[in-house]
């Protein structure tokens, strides 16, 4: 199986560790999102919404990084995607949660407008709104994560054994470490992703990211 990735993004690391995690062996082409190789003709043809990752099996290709969990989880009969139907049930609902909702206002409204250029908006005033519009919805769904969803005693997203819900939510989470977030007001989900942070392939599978967000130390950012 080809991973079309890169190593810095968001949603491509949680599939990385996901396989690393289970010794699923992957063929990783990276697909240089900075150069904008994403958006060229060539790669049109393999996903034409110019996003990665996406994952080939054979004939078979995948986009959504959602998506690609559940399929790698379910090939490999994975435990981190339950067959009971209420368990897979919770393990979706959380998913869908983290990428409506929570990723769309913290990934896109608060950190990627700060971060590059072209999520900047046409004039200061709109997106000094961006950010800030961004900054309160983060917020509100960080304390639903803290509260609600983890709580002092949950361990993980969806109960006490790990499942792809927190893959695909630690990969998101992991922009606080980006912008420098002070995870105190959130202290379940700053454990939760302590914990997620302690697996053996996380330092491997987010190296280039930590790398990325090394280079950013000194700047000033809007945060949570």
């Amino acid at each position: 199986m080809k991973l079309y990735f890169h190593p810095v993004s968001t949603v491509s690391r949680p599939v990385v560790l996901f396989a690393a995690d289970n010794a699923i062996a992957l063929d990783y082409q990276v697909v240089d999102l900075m150069t904008g190789e994403h958006m060229g003709a060539p790669y049109a043809k393999i996903n034409p919404s110019h996003q990665v990752p996406v994952l080939e099996d054979g004939d078979f290709r995948l986009t959504e990084s959602s998506a690609i969990l559940k399929y790698l989880a379910d090939k490999i009969e994975s435990r981190a995607y339950p067959k009971d139907l209420r368990q897979r049930a919770r393990v979706n609902e959380m998913m869908d949660w983290l990428n409506t909702g929570f990723y769309r206002d913290f990934g896109y409204g608060l950190v990627y407008p700060q971060l590059f250029p072209h999520h900047r908006r046409r004039s200061d005033e709109a997106h000094a709104g961006t950010v800030d519009w961004g900054k309160q919805k983060a917020k509100a769904w960080l304390s639903i994560l803290d509260q609600q969803f983890l709580g002092p005693d949950r361990k993980y997203l969806c109960g006490d054994e790990i499942t792809i819900a927190d893959y695909f939510g630690a990969g998101m989470v992991s922009l606080v470490d980006a912008i420098g977030c002070d995870m105190a007001p959130f202290p379940n989900v700053a454990r939760w992703f302590a914990t997620m942070k302690a697996r053996p392939n996380w330092a491997k599978a987010n190296e280039v990211f930590y790398g990325f967000a090394g280079s950013l130390k000194g700047k000033a950012f809007e945060t949570v």
